[in-house]
């Protein structure tokens, strides 16, 4: 018996042992390996990468061909596959912006076009303006984003569409409205405190929490619709292929025109992907007012002729000039400082060649 137990301790030492050095060999491969942080990620593609084939070359010499390996590196002269910025998705963008298109169509997506006559009895197109011109003050003031700023007038457009609102009480609608905008956008939105405070407290936390309730109950909670804004950073970087000059100034020109649009209750008859196609090519005529504002480039991305945009450049020239929401003042005043370039003080011909309209090639 004493034997039988010798071994058993024999067998179980060695057991031990043998777990020991696994556990070592582990605990040594596990340091070894690299801990890899999220900031260390590479924003790869989906793309392959260029692969090794044989070509057959015959020599003087030789009667039979040799496989020589070659690289096959596919070319691709795509404006989207040639952007460095990784927030237009290059290899997805065309499907992105094929979505978007269908998406801004839908019933859901867009506004009544005539809710101030069909719908409203105490609201004008002009309270309107001064609405959507104040909310820009509020959005410089909080430094929000130009996107919270467009789902913003989009929410109230949206809900001005299907419910009746006081006078007294569109400025509340205005608020929450950006409220529920910079909590959809913005890392670090402001708080409820901060849209009483800047209304000097003529509403309360709980009617702006009320009104929030509303408005997500009116929409839905379809807050994601595709805005101006949107299309207008593709359309832009196209606008610039073939047109040397400042990037930044023709993105706040671009921007400037698009965010003036916003002043007019009737561009909500125009689709966001005209207005911010329609921004680029009154931008283009300002800058070079003899050159022909559009191209085939564009006409092919944006999926608009020059004549399809008539209406809607002559709607954001007269803006531009003041003709309509002259007194509107607060978007003319941002885009005068000098980190928007001053691009509100380039001057601009009172009068758009209809020639430009023309559907010619280009």
């Amino acid at each position: 018996m004493s034997d039988e137990k010798e071994n058993c301790v024999r067998m179980t030492r060695a057991a031990t042992k043998r777990k020991a050095a696994m556990a070592a060999t582990i605990d040594e491969e596990r340091i070894s390996k690299k801990r890899v942080v999220l900031g260390e990620l590479t924003n790869l593609s989906n793309i392959k990468k260029p692969r090794k084939v044989a070509t057959k070359v015959i020599t003087k010499k030789q009667k039979k061909p040799v496989l020589i390996p070659t690289t096959v590196v596919t070319v691709n002269s795509d404006i989207d596959m040639r952007s460095d910025d990784p927030q237009m998705c290059a290899p997805y963008v065309t499907s992105i912006f094929e979505y978007l298109r269908d998406l801004e169509g839908k019933v859901k997506s867009r506004p009544l076009i005539d809710y101030i006559e069909r719908i409203q009895k105490d609201v004008t197109s002009n309270m309107r303006g001064v609405l959507v011109d104040w909310l820009v003050e509020v959005a410089e003031e909080y430094k929000l984003l130009s996107d919270t700023l467009y789902l913003a007038v989009s929410y109230i457009d949206r809900f001005l569409s299907l419910k009746n609102v006081n006078r007294k009480r569109l400025q509340l609608l205005g608020v929450t409205s950006m409220l529920i905008a910079a909590k959809y956008e913005e890392i670090t939105p402001p708080n409820v405190e901060d849209f009483c405070f800047i209304t000097d407290h003529t509403y309360t936390k709980q009617e702006i929490v009320k009104m929030e309730a509303d408005i997500l109950l009116a929409l839905e909670f379809e807050l994601g619709n595709p805005t101006s804004n949107t299309f207008l950073r593709r359309f832009t970087r196209v606008s610039q292929e073939d047109f040397e000059m400042s990037p930044l100034q023709m993105e706040f020109l671009c921007s400037y025109l698009s965010e003036l649009s916003m002043l007019d209750y009737n561009s909500l008859k125009f689709l966001p992907s005209i207005v911010a196609a329609s921004s680029v090519f009154l931008a283009r005529f300002i800058i070079r007012p003899k050159q022909h504002p559009w191209s085939v480039m564009l006409e092919e991305y944006t999926k608009y002729k020059a004549g399809d945009l008539k209406e809607c450049v002559g709607m954001i020239h007269d803006l531009y000039l003041s003709r309509k929401g002259g007194a509107l003042q607060a978007i003319r005043d941002k885009y005068k400082q000098h980190k928007f370039k001053c691009v509100a003080t380039m001057p601009v011909s009172p009068e758009l060649p209809l020639t430009f309209f023309e559907d010619v090639n280009i």
